[in-house]
């Protein structure tokens, strides 16, 4: 036996409104002449007059892989004046992807097992890092969850779900920011699925270190006017310390201990949005998106709860929490345009988007893939 390498004591907001005039002709962000936007259907455009701003504009695209945020509102509107923005469905299935990588490295990962069932999943790599808390961890060698390099477990004596929260939190604060960045002291529950038991809550930055299953949820806020649709897009504050500046929903958030989704929602309303709950109540819930991604030691298997809530034009958000820089109304055809030819939104929300394309009829049976990406936007494990 052997003890934990350390122990730890205690176990501007900006909105803008689009007015019925603006919406369509971006005049106010575009120094040319206004574009009408007026289908999901692809543009054409004067190939002459905007080749130079739509090459710096895909510039702009190519650094956002190696720097996300270094992008502005300006750079969102000139989307509308790319030349060869695609109508077909590759785009939504390479967002998608984007969500789901790393398949072909899932034999790196060994069972994490308690109470006989699997609720995650841990990198042979990180193992290193666990090695040192021999008191909390033990790897059994057998091959009885599918694993070659067999499962771990958490030592007999933390028999109750008080005792192991506890053990979790004391390996997180130990391990740091420098194995585990980012950490919030939000804690998220471990289950085998949603609804189950709970058997420990593990901090929410740990998760996908653990491979646990995570969920949360996230909400389109739109307004219709004239028989179209409008997205309230917000763009994150550059201060967080996840995906900082870049495009995300109107509301969303990790589903923590304790709390149930609709209460959650109502939550995440007020505090991102300023959306009282005489609006927020009338959210409906529209089913779910999954998706597993591995990227290094991290295996992310989230559940989203996704939600519809038509707002009353006059709705304008506004941010409490700081964790939104500002939002902008956007046609559904714009919103159409950025998922497909850019990195802009935070890559989840892209699959959320898609499934509100589907349900507002702007996504086709007609269109060639239609059942393959409808089929995609539940790739994970969804239960």
């Amino acid at each position: 036996m052997f003890t934990s390498a350390c122990t730890v004591v205690g176990g501007g907001h900006h909105s803008h409104y689009l007015s019925s005039h603006a919406v369509g002709n971006f005049s106010s962000h575009r120094p040319n002449s206004p574009i009408m936007i007026s289908s999901i259907s692809k543009i054409t455009f004067n190939r002459n007059s905007v080749a130079a701003a739509a090459s710096s504009t895909r510039n702009i695209n190519n650094s956002i892989n190696n720097a996300s945020s270094s992008f502005t509102w300006d750079d969102v509107f000139q989307i509308s004046r790319w030349p060869d923005v695609s109508s077909d469905l590759g785009g939504f299935f390479h967002k998608i992807n984007l969500c789901n990588r790393g398949s072909e490295r899932r034999s790196d990962f060994i069972p994490f097992v308690i109470e006989d069932q699997v609720v995650g999943y841990i990198h042979n790599g990180f193992l290193d890092h666990l090695s040192k808390f021999k008191d909390v961890f033990t790897c059994i060698k057998d091959n009885t969850y599918g694993s070659q390099f067999g499962h771990v477990t958490l030592q007999s004596a933390l028999k109750t779900p008080k005792c192991r929260t506890e053990a979790l939190e004391n390996v997180v604060k130990c391990l740091g920011e420098e194995v585990i960045p980012g950490i919030r002291n939000e804690l998220f529950p471990v289950t085998s699925s949603y609804g189950g038991q709970v058997y420990f809550s593990l901090e929410r930055a740990a998760a996908p270190y653990f491979g646990i299953k995570a969920y949360g949820v996230h909400m389109n806020g739109y307004v219709e006017r004239d028989g179209q649709k409008y997205l309230w897009i917000g763009k994150r504050s550059e201060m967080k310390p996840t995906y900082p500046g870049m495009l995300d929903h109107l509301v969303a958030g990790g589903l923590p201990h304790g709390i149930s989704c609709g209460e959650n929602l109502v939550k995440e309303c007020q505090e991102e949005a300023g959306i009282p709950n005489s609006i927020s109540s009338r959210a409906i819930p529209v089913g779910a998106v999954s998706y597993m991604d591995i990227d290094g030691y991290r295996f992310k298997r989230d559940v989203l709860f996704c939600y519809d809530l038509k707002l009353p034009e006059s709705f304008i958000p506004s941010n409490q929490d700081g964790e939104v820089g500002s939002f902008k109304l956007l046609p559904i055809t714009l919103v159409v345009d950025i998922i497909r030819s850019t990195q802009f939104f935070k890559a989840n929300c892209n699959l959320v988007i898609i499934g509100f394309l589907f349900r507002h009829g702007y996504i086709k049976p007609e269109d060639v893939g239609y059942l393959k990406l409808l089929q995609s936007l539940t790739s994970g494990d969804c239960s």
